[in-house]
C-alpha cells in the first residue's frame, strides 16, 4: 500500500499548547478512513527516534493504519515545559490527542496506543483514564509499579541508574527545537526550557518511600481502571519484565503477554536475538481490536515466553532456546519445587538447625552487569564466580533431570542484622560442570522495607525477621549435569547504593528456595514469522560507536573502580547523520563508580556527558556533569549543565542538593 509522510505539524490543545507530530498515512485514507496508532514520548520525533520510527510506523501505514508520533509537551518542537515524568498534564494531553485523532477525516474513529519504555508506561496510564476512542494498547518494556519496578528504586534500595537516567534526561531535555521547523523562535524557546529544567535525579531521590508520588501512574493500584485490551511485551535482558506476569494476573480485560530474550528494544529489532516478526503480531492485534477482523491473535496462548538454555556467562547472540505458550496465567502447568537451605547446600529435605553469619565487601557485585539491558555488548551479567566468592552460597547436588523454569523464584529465610539498616541480594545461578556460574534471576532488598515500602522500619540489631523475597521472573532450562546455586550477599555494587554501614547478616537454617517449574509435556514450539519492517530512514554513519567497560580493584586501598565509556553513541549506535534532514547526532557518556570494600560511605559516582547535534550554521553542544556521594545521614548530589550554540555558551545551570537518607 502506498503511503505519504507528513514530516511535521502541530496538534492544538485546549489551553493553546501545540504538540508537534509526524504522521504516516495510507494515500487513500481521506477517502477510506483508517484507525490511528499513537506513540507519545518525549524523545524527539524529528531526530531522536527517527531511525526507529521510520521502519515501524511506515509498516503500520503500509498495512492500513495512520501511524502518528507525537512529542510530549516541552520536548522536541512541542510547546510548553516538562516538569517530570508521567504528570497528570502529560496524561491529560494524551487524552486530548486521542480525541483529536478520532475526529480527523482520515481516521475511522478508533485509536490504538503503543510505546516502549516511557511510551509503554503512559500507554497503561492513559488506558486507565479510559478515553472513549482508545480501543486497545500495546505496552512494551514498561511497568505497572513505578516504585517497585522502575529505574529509581528496586526492593526499597536506590538504583545507581537513578543518577544515570537523570543525567541523560538533562542532556535530552537540553536539546532545542529545530529552527528548520519552528523558525527564529527556537532560541527563545530553548533558553526558557534550559532555565526551567528540574534536576531530575534529585527530584526522584527525594521520594524514597512508596508514597503518593509513585502511586500516581502505577496502574497496579487499580487494575480495574483499565477497560481496553492490553498486549504487554518485554524481554528477559530488559529490567521491566516482571510487570508482564503481574498484568496478565491482575487485569480482567482481554490480554496477551510476550517475553523474548531481548533487551530494552522492540522485538523486531530484538537484541540479543532471535528477533521476531513482532510488527506482524502487532498488525494481527490491531486488526482484531481496531478493525474487527479476527486474525486468530486471541486464540494464542495468554503468555508466549522464551525459555533460555545454557550458554557460558557473557555475550550470547542469538540466545539458544525456544518459545513456549501458557494458555492461562498464572499457569496450572507450573508448580513450586522446594529446596531447603543447609550450610553450603540446597537439599531435598530440611536439615539440622544452624546459623550462618556473612559479610560481603562493599564492592561485591562487580559481575552484576547493567540493571537495564539496551543491547550493548558487555552489559549482561558476567561469570558470577567473581561475586560468589564474597557471598554466602548454597549449592544443589548435580541435577539428574532437566528443570524448566518459568516465573519468579522465591526464598523464605530468617535473618538478623547487626545494624539498623541492611541490604540483602539474592542470586539464583546455573553452575556448569566446569564451575562457571551464570545468573538466572536475582533480587535486591532493603530489609527496613520488610513489611512495607510505604512505611519502612529500622531493624532491631540481633533480632531475627522472617523475610520472603521474590526474585525477578525468568524463563530458563536447567540442564542435567548442572547444579543450582543460591548466593546471598550484603552488598551489590555498582547496581545499588550501599547501606550506610558495613553489615553482618545471620541466616537461620533450614530455610527455603522455591523454583517455578513447568511440567514436562509434549508441546509444539511457538513459532513467529521473521522480522519485517518498512524501509529505514536514509542515514550515514559518520563515526562508529565505541564502548569500553572495565572493573579494577586496588589491592593496597581495597578500592574498586567500575568505568563505562560510550563514545559517539550512548547505546553503541555511533555518530549518525539523518540525510533527509541533514542533521548529525552524537552522544557520549562516561561513568565512574568507586567504593572501598570496608567503607560504604566512600561510595562515589561521577558522570560526564556530551550531546552534539546540528548541521552547517546550527551547531548545538550540551555538556553535563553530575555526581553523588553520601554521608551516614544525607545524599549529596551535584550537577552542572552547559549549552552551546555555534561554539558560544548559551546557558549554564548548576545544582547542589542535600537529601536526607530515609532508612536507605
Amino acid at each position: 500500500m502506498s503511503i505519504r509522510i507528513i514530516e511535521h505539524f502541530f496538534i492544538p490543545l485546549a489551553d493553546g499548547t501545540r504538540l508537534a507530530a509526524r504522521l504516516w498515512l495510507p494515500e487513500d485514507a481521506e477517502a477510506k478512513p483508517v484507525p490511528a496508532i499513537l506513540e507519545y514520548i518525549p524523545y524527539r520525533k524529528r531526530d531522536g527516534t527517527r531511525g526507529r520510527d521510520e521502519p515501524m510506523h511506515g509498516w503500520f501505514a503500509e498495512n492500513g493504519y495512520a501511524a502518528i508520533r507525537v512529542d510530549m509537551r516541552g520536548s522536541g518542537e512541542s510547546d510548553g515545559l516538562m516538569d517530570d515524568e508521567y504528570l497528570p498534564q502529560e496524561l491529560d494531553d494524551a487524552c486530548e490527542v486521542i480525541a483529536w485523532l478520532a475526529a480527523q477525516p482520515w481516521c475511522s474513529g478508533s485509536v490504538g496506543m503503543m510505546g516502549k519504555s516511557w511510551g509503554g508506561f503512559n500507554c497503561l496510564q492513559v488506558a486507565a483514564l479510559r478515553p472513549p476512542a482508545l480501543k486497545a494498547i500495546i505496552t512494551v518494556c514498561s511497568t505497572d509499579d513505578r516504585y517497585a519496578d522502575d529505574i529509581h528504586f528496586m526492593g526499597g534500595t536506590l538504583l545507581n541508574d537513578n543518577l544515570w537516567w537523570g543525567s541523560i534526561m538533562l542532556a535530552y531535555q537540553a536539546r532545542p527545537a529545530d529552527p528548520a521547523l519552528v523558525g527564529e523562535a527556537w532560541r527563545a524557546q530553548w533558553l526558557k526550557q534550559l532555565n526551567h529544567m528540574p534536576f531530575f535525579p534529585a527530584l526522584w531521590l527525594s521520594h524514597q518511600r512508596r508514597d503518593a508520588y509513585w502511586q500516581h501512574g502505577s496502574v497496579c493500584e487499580d487494575f480495574s481502571a483499565i477497560q481496553c485490551p492490553v498486549f504487554a511485551v518485554g524481554g528477559w535482558a530488559d529490567a521491566y519484565t516482571n510487570a508482564i506476569p503481574r498484568l496478565l494476573e491482575g487485569l480482567q480485560v482481554p490480554r496477551l503477554g510476550l517475553i523474548g530474550p531481548w533487551a530494552h528494544i522492540y522485538p523486531q529489532d530484538g537484541v540479543p536475538g532471535p528477533a521476531i516478526g513482532f510488527l506482524q503480531e502487532a498488525i494481527r492485534w490491531w486488526d482484531h481490536w481496531l478493525k474487527g477482523r479476527d486474525r486468530g491473535v486471541m486464540a494464542e496462548p495468554m503468555l508466549r515466553a522464551f525459555i533460555e538454555e545454557w550458554t557460558p556467562p557473557g555475550r550470547r547472540d542469538p540466545v539458544p532456546g525456544r518459545f513456549v505458550g501458557e494458555m492461562k496465567w498464572p499457569s496450572p502447568e507450573i508448580a513450586p519445587k522446594v529446596f531447603h537451605l543447609a550450610p553450603g547446600a540446597l537439599t531435598a529435605a530440611p536439615g539440622r538447625p544452624a546459623e550462618i553469619a556473612f559479610t560481603s565487601p562493599a564492592w561485591t557485585g562487580s559481575a552484576s552487569g547493567e540493571w537495564m539491558g539496551t543491547g550493548v555488548a558487555g552489559e549482561e551479567a558476567a561469570d558470577q564466580r567473581h561475586d560468589d566468592a564474597f557471598s554466602c552460597c548454597f549449592d544443589s547436588e548435580v541435577l539428574v533431570d532437566r528443570l524448566e523454569l518459568l516465573g519468579a523464584p522465591e526464598i523464605e529465610v530468617e535473618l538478623a542484622a547487626n545494624k539498623p539498616v541492611a541490604q540483602l541480594c539474592a542470586r539464583l545461578c546455573d553452575i556448569a560442570p566446569d564451575g562457571s556460574s551464570r545468573r538466572i534471576a536475582y533480587a535486591v532488598f532493603n530489609l527496613t522495607h520488610r513489611d512495607s515500602h510505604a512505611e519502612p522500619e529500622a531493624l532491631e540489631p540481633g533480632r531475627f525477621y522472617r523475610i520472603r523475597l521474590r526474585l525477578n521472573d525468568c524463563g530458563y532450562g536447567l540442564a542435567s549435569g548442572h547444579k543450582i546455586r543460591l548466593a546471598l550477599s550484603t552488598a551489590y555494587w555498582p547496581l545499588i547504593w550501599p547501606a550506610p554501614e558495613a553489615v553482618t547478616l545471620t541466616l537461620r537454617c533450614p530455610a527455603e528456595l522455591r523454583l517455578p517449574v513447568r511440567a514436562k509435556k509434549e508441546e509444539p514450539d511457538v513459532i513467529f514469522e521473521p522480522a519485517m519492517s518498512a524501509a529505514r530512514t536514509p542515514a550515514t554513519m559518520v563515526t562508529e560507536g565505541q564502548m569500553t567497560r572495565t572493573t579494577a580493584l586496588d589491592l593496597l586501598t581495597n578500592t574498586a573502580t567500575y568505568v563505562t565509556q560510550g563514545e559517539g553513541g550512548l547505546f553503541g549506535e555511533g555518530v549518525l547523520r539523518f540525510d533527509e534532514i541533514d542533521t548529525t547526532l552524537s552522544h557520549s557518556l562516561r561513568r565512574e563508580l568507586t567504593i572501598k570494600g570496608d567503607d560504604p560511605l566512600s561510595a562515589c559516582y561521577r558522570l560526564t556527558e556530551t550531546y552534539e547535534m546540528g548541521r552547517k550554521g546550527w551547531d548545538i553542544r550540551v555538556e553535563v556533569k553530575t555526581s553523588m556521594q553520601a554521608t551516614a545521614t544525607d545524599f549529596i548530589l551535584e550537577g552542572e549543565l552547559k549549552a552551546f550554540a555555534n561554539g558560544e555558551v548559551a546557558a549554564e545551570r548548576r545544582w547542589h542538593e542535600k537529601i536526607g537518607r530515609d532508612l536507605l
